[in-house]
């Protein structure tokens, strides 16, 4: 980044002076420039601006105070045209105006400390439908009356699906018309702040979905901003080539240009340093780092971009997280910039979530891969497990065509044995894997159909299916180890015990350092068949205590209630083990044991 940049861009927006505030925009082809607003009657004589350097046009204007309204009046020519300021962090709506506002928010002395990235668990949530009161929109205030509800579940990480302004009031977020404006219909910016205050105090991260592969299309005021364009295209903050072209419009940002990478950079740190947040995911990363959507065709502007934003993070914010929606597998995304990586502290992994659910969601058990399942348990980036997050539904799997896995197995309002047990081997797979677990808003109580911005979530079903709640809570509890029996849940070791494919059984170890309440066994069946004295082999001799049974009756009318006890192990080999046991599995269930104590008598002579 050059110095010169950089400097003439500090101070663009709207910001406080000795008397007033000072308004400062770039708009190099601009002839004239001028501030509009409540202050002057929305005069554009009444404020011009002078020209700076590389194009930043600014003025101080004594009577501008807090929660009024301007806009940047640009002239080219006989043209002129009115836009919000690009980095306004408010907006009236996404077509109305930019908002004063200042930084005076009352954090009430919170202090966060983000948890373990090997003890996370995420919980991804769209505000607008998340929590709603009175067939209203969703808002930040809403979503927080329900924050005791994931602290109780055990969730210590939100990921919110983008916030930034979009056109109207209901949208998934990935339009983005002002990309430093807090959507409106949520809240604002004091709505965030709270929202985000508020999860602190419960001990959640607050992980933002950021959008920078394209902006808008719609109610794009950075269209043109200053009036000049290339080829039709869209002026100063976009390419004006073919590499516009993105499959949600004609806007993807000029990423070679360095003031257009200094806006998107500063928009990446304005979310972790004044609103606190804990870590960023980027949208589709592949239209950033790729020229023309190939992965193998790289566009060097992108991906030094992604480079120079997640460096800074990692330096200036330790602990706070990057995590890549890529889904092409690409360890390249997670490894070290100084290794030509880019920088990313997880992704998104495809390499889970496709094979696990076309094993769960699959219409007879004879179509389920068992080795499709223990390729996914295995899969990693690089040298670290928790390089990738990994899930069963997200806001992408259950929309586009697809639906929530339990409408997947039964469309029906009310999913039957299948659609429920299968789901929730899912997740008990999700939860016993390594790699950051996922879950998408209401999954915890089988909401069905699929993700729609308009339809918000029936929290009638969170008391319905209390019961499953009740096993993903359990699931968290010895996933993040709060029970201090599971430490091997959240260690880098994973090991397949045994797989096979006709009996549709899979049985893998995790572990950290390894001993009793760390080694872990997981065993899991995917198929329709109870199973008795089924012998698997075992890594550690001695008492391994059974931790939790999804086919026991505490967990709904849906399970069988095979019962199952802990084990002892004996000295007779299997699975290329030396020792090993025999278990009772349900139908579509998971057993999952922790070593109580390791002995040695079991060991062959």
């Amino acid at each position: 980044m050059k110095n010169s940049v950089a400097e003439a861009t500090t101070g663009l927006g709207c910001h406080r002076a000795d008397k007033g505030y000072r308004f400062a925009v770039w708009a190099p082809h601009a002839e004239q420039v001028s501030v509009i607003g409540d202050f002057n009657t929305w005069n554009a004589d009444a404020h011009p601006c002078q020209m700076e350097e590389s194009g930043v046009w600014s003025v101080e204007i004594p009577e501008a105070m807090v929660g009024q309204g301007y806009k940047f009046a640009i002239r080219r020519g006989k043209e002129r045209f009115d836009r919000i300021d690009p980095r306004a962090k408010e907006v009236s709506n996404s077509v109305g105006h930019s908002c004063i506002v200042e930084d005076d928010f009352d954090w009430e002395g919170t202090e966060f400390t983000m948890p373990h990235w090997n003890e996370m668990v995420v919980y991804e949530l769209h505000i607008g439908t998340f929590h709603t009161s009175e067939g209203q929109v969703g808002t930040f205030d809403t979503a927080i009356e329900k924050l005791p509800f994931l602290k109780e579940l055990g969730i210590n990480a939100i990921e919110l699906m983008p916030l930034a302004e979009f056109a109207g009031d209901i949208s998934w977020g990935y339009n983005p018309a002002h990309p430093f404006a807090v959507e409106s219909a949520y809240g604002g910016v004091n709505g965030l702040k709270r929202f985000i205050r508020e999860a602190h105090k419960q001990g959640i991260a607050v992980i933002i979905d950021v959008v920078y592969n394209h902006f808008g299309p719609s109610d794009l005021d950075l269209w043109r901003f200053d009036g000049w364009s290339e080829n039709d295209k869209g002026g100063i903050y976009f390419y004006n080539d073919w590499r516009s072209a993105t499959p949600w419009g004609d806007t993807r940002p000029d990423y070679g240009r360095q003031e257009v990478r200094q806006y998107i950079f500063d928009n990446a740190m304005m979310w972790l340093e004044e609103f606190r947040a804990d870590g960023l995911r980027y949208d589709m990363t592949l239209y950033i780092r790729a020229a023309d959507h190939d992965q193998n065709n790289t566009n060097e502007d992108g991906y030094s971009l992604l480079q120079w934003i997640n460096t800074e993070v990692a330096n200036r914010f330790p602990g706070k997280i990057t995590i890549a929606e890529d889904l092409q597998n690409n360890p390249r995304l997670t490894e070290s910039a100084e290794h030509g990586g880019g920088n990313f502290d997880a992704q998104w992994d495809a390499a889970f979530v496709h094979p696990v659910r076309d094993a769960i969601t699959a219409g007879e058990d004879s179509l389920r891969s068992l080795q499709a399942i223990c390729d996914a348990v295995l899969h990693k980036y690089n040298h670290d497990v928790f390089e990738r997050v990994i899930y069963t539904e997200s806001h992408d799997e259950v929309a586009n065509g697809k639906q929530r896995v339990v409408s997947e197995i039964d469309p029906s309002e009310t999913p039957n044995r299948y659609a429920v047990k299968q789901s929730t081997l899912g997740a008990c797979l999700m939860m016993t894997a390594p790699g950051i677990p996922m879950l998408f808003q209401g999954q915890e109580f089988l909401v069905d159909e699929w993700f729609r911005d308009t339809v918000p979530l029936d929290w009638s079903r969170a008391e319905q299916y209390d019961a499953i709640v009740r096993m993903y809570r359990d699931l968290i509890v010895l996933r993040t180890n709060r029970s201090q029996l599971t430490a091997g849940l959240t260690g880098q070791k994973v090991q397949i015990l045994h797989c096979n494919d006709d009996e549709k059984v899979i049985a893998f170890h995790r572990s950290k350092e390894g001993g009793p309440h760390d080694d872990v066994v997981v065993v899991l069946k995917f198929s329709d068949q109870a199973t008795r004295d089924y012998r698997i082999g075992f890594p550690v001799p001695g008492h391994w205590k059974l931790v939790f049974n999804g086919d026991a009756e505490v967990y709904g009318e849906h399970q069988d209630g095979t019962q199952a006890d802990g084990i002892q192990t004996e000295s007779i080999e299997y699975d290329q083990q030396g020792q090993s046991a025999n278990v009772h599995l349900g139908a579509y269930s998971c057993l999952i044991y922790a070593l109580e104590s390791a002995s040695t008598e079991d060991v062959p002579a």
